[in-house]
């Protein structure tokens, strides 16, 4: 491996209601304060001018948007910060100011100065798919993900949900979840169940196979 790509550590964050700053107003930083809104994140985005998407990203989000140059070391105040103005001095002195404050951010386009990265997502409800190429190639991650997303269907959100209602099940009888052989019930006919939209039969498949 590259000494420049080192491996990534994948997580799920959890940014409800956490400050996040997006610095540049262009169609890359309108996919990113997509994603950060989607995620109920409280977004700023700062640049001297912002697009027609942003904009109504904006209204529709309630995302705060500064029309203005980023100030030097405002990106300290925040939880993540995305450079994404596409101009590389601009970009690589939020990098710095966020690295300097111990701050996570994510360099458009720019590998080297991230200490995040962002992979392809693919959401159904409660569901997500994140496919990461640790930077090598986000089309090739792209690609995977539609792969990954055609081949698994649709509606794993509600299946989600129906797995979800019998772990509090088992939960509440004082078992442990772990008691149950999930491998075995999931490759079953349950999903089938649930993309049929046979809601009720796939929850009583469920109800005897957990008991």
């Amino acid at each position: 491996m590259p000494p420049d790509r080192p491996p990534v550590y994948p997580v799920g964050l959890v940014i409800a209601r956490q400050p996040c700053l997006v610095v540049g107003g262009g169609p890359v930083a309108a996919r990113k304060i997509e994603g950060l809104a989607r995620a109920d994140a409280q977004v700023t985005v700062v640049a001297p001018r912002v697009d027609p998407d942003v904009e109504r990203i904006a209204a529709e989000r309630d995302v705060a948007v500064e029309r203005r140059p980023y100030r030097r070391g405002e990106a300290a105040s925040y939880r993540l910060v995305f450079a994404a103005t596409g101009i590389p001095e601009v970009d690589a002195t939020v990098a710095a100011d966020a690295d300097a404050a111990r701050v996570w951010v994510n360099s458009a386009d720019d590998p080297a100065h991230c200490t995040f990265l962002l992979p392809a997502i693919h959401r159904d409800g409660s569901v997500t798919v994140a496919v990461s190429t640790g930077g090598a190639s986000p089309a090739l991650a792209t690609w995977l993900r539609s792969q990954i997303a055609q081949a698994l269907g649709e509606r794993l959100g509600e299946l989600a949900e129906v797995i979800a209602d019998a772990r509090r099940t088992i939960q509440e009888s004082g078992r442990a979840t772990g008691s149950v052989d999930w491998h075995t019930i999931l490759s079953g006919p349950l999903l089938e169940l649930v993309q049929a939209g046979h809601l009720d039969d796939a929850r009583r498949l469920l109800d005897q196979a957990i008991t």
